[in-house]
């Protein structure tokens, strides 16, 4: 016989446990498929899914069986499948991001493998709950109400318990052990005689695993491996090599939901990533650059170069995330200089509400799984025009090909700032002659229409102008808007052809 109030506590947990399962699910894919519209459409598909088949069948084992023990062994099962995923999370999203390339595909069959039977046992603890809180058929109608809307609450509950909260402070395998713990505790609750020694084996198990979980991220530190979840993001930050000119240069990576955000060298201030080199043309268009904004800070790359480079002008940097901020002063040498402002925004609130002017305007938030399709469009470059003085040039980094399937993306955004800017210059960074392959373009718009004559400042950008892109740009893509921007389709044609 149940206490008072235990079903209706038992499905508050049980629905919190859902929706913080869920959110969890995205980080727990983030690092090997990314964030894009595909990756969450496939969690939140396969999830509905097994909630609904689990609803279903909960209702029919309920009416053949309804009983305490058997409800009891229903939560510890949760618990059980729940617990198994972080034991198996790692290779099966790597054996997956391996062989299919399709990230439709790939999120689709992670989803599945990972999210299903927990989501199904999960559905079939509410009609349960309602057939051993029956006492009347008069009270039908309010009996599965109360129900349902409890564990409503519970999902409430725990989507802002989640995103507040948990996933900023615990990280993302701690959660799903702690859900698994907490749901075997449910279950000894609702009845500790039955299958008593599993449940505590099991338990005891978790505990360990929790243990060792984080003993493990205590190495990972020690050895500069570092997994930090963020409001925003999972971030992996770690040392590794490049092999260039037939030396290996050490150097440090940051890694923001599956793609590499940042690199520095450990032992020289060069910039790493090729394609920040090119955002130095900047000054051949604007000679004179006294105050910039970039749009994204990640490890804060270009930030330290501009300021380096530029002694007497001011840079305003927009970065979404105050955490990664916090990990770049840690990890990347971002030193605190008082002509830097740091603005933790989205980057489109900050140009909506921006007063300032700009003499050059970078942005570098867009990344070749996930974009922040707000900062593609019509209006938002409009943003930007209105950010730059009469003379000024905004410098975007894309990754893109220009002709082709792969270079729908490309095309789309070159069309919306062609449709705001009187001129517009493409230049791909590595092969400058290929139309067909995947690599950071940097787009650069300019504010007045006029033919610039300046003398480039030094060989190297002298030679980054020598890979301007001279051919027709195909006018087969329609510009970008608010209401319609359909880049992480556009970004699929790149990534999966």
């Amino acid at each position: 016989m149940l206490r008072k109030y235990t079903l209706e506590f038992v499905v508050f947990i049980c629905g919190a446990t859902v929706m913080i399962f869920e959110l969890v699910g995205s980080r727990i894919l983030a690092p090997y498929l990314g964030t894009s519209t595909f990756v969450w459409t496939s969690i939140i598909g396969v999830i509905l899914g097994s909630l609904s088949f689990g609803y279903w069948w909960g209702g029919k084992i309920a009416d053949r069986n309804s009983d305490v023990v058997s409800f009891s062994n229903l939560i510890f099962l949760a618990a059980v499948f729940i617990g198994i995923i972080t034991f198996i999370q790692e290779n099966v999203l790597i054996e997956i991001s391996k062989y299919i390339k399709d990230l439709r595909i790939g999120a689709l069959l992670a989803s599945l493998v990972l999210f299903t039977i927990p989501s199904i046992i999960l559905g079939m603890i509410s009609p349960y709950a309602v057939k051993l809180k029956m006492s009347s058929i008069e009270k039908t109608g309010s009996t599965v109400g109360n129900i349902y809307a409890i564990s409503t609450l519970g999902s409430i509950v725990g989507t802002f318990s989640a995103g507040y909260f948990l996933i900023p402070t615990i990280g993302t395998l701690k959660i799903v052990i702690w859900l698994s713990i907490i749901l075997i505790l449910i279950s000894l609750m609702v009845n500790y005689q039955k299958n008593l020694v599993i449940r505590e084996i099991t338990l005891f198990i978790l505990i360990i695993v929790l243990y060792l979980t984080g003993m493990k991220q205590i190495k990972q530190i020690s050895n500069n491996f570092i997994d930090v979840d963020t409001e925003y993001s999972r971030i992996w930050i770690y040392d590794d090599y490049m092999k260039e000119n037939k030396t290996k240069k050490s150097i440090r990576c940051m890694k923001i939901s599956n793609e590499y955000s940042s690199a520095m060298y450990l032992n020289s201030d060069d910039l790493c990533f090729e394609y920040t080199k090119y955002y130095n043309i900047g000054e051949y268009f604007m000679p004179k650059i006294e105050k910039s904004l970039i749009i994204g800070g990640a490890g804060y790359s270009y930030p330290k170069e501009y300021l380096n480079r530029y002694k007497n002008a001011k840079l305003d940097v927009v970065e979404i995330d105050s955490k990664i901020t916090e990990l770049a002063k840690k990890y990347f040498k971002l030193k605190e200089d008082n002509r830097i402002t740091i603005y933790h925004d989205d980057g489109r609130t900050y140009l909506n509400n921006n007063k300032k002017k700009y003499d050059s305007i970078y942005i570098d938030a867009f990344r070749s799984c996930s974009l922040p399709y707000q900062l593609t469009t019509k209006e938002a470059v409009k943003k930007v025009y209105d950010a730059l003085e009469s003379n000024g040039v905004a410098l975007i980094n894309v990754i893109s090909s220009i002709e082709g399937n792969k270079g729908k993306f490309l095309r789309a955004e070159y069309s919306t700032y062609k449709s705001i800017f009187p001129k517009v210059i493409l230049y791909p960074v590595n092969y400058p002659h290929n139309e067909d392959l995947v690599q950071n373009i940097i787009i650069v718009a300019l504010k007045s229409g006029e033919d610039i004559r300046n003398k480039p400042s030094s060989k190297e950008i002298e030679s980054y102008l020598g890979h301007m892109w001279e051919k027709k740009v195909s006018n087969d893509i329609g510009i970008l808007t608010d209401d319609y921007a359909p880049v992480d389709y556009y970004v699929a044609a790149a990534i999966n052809d």
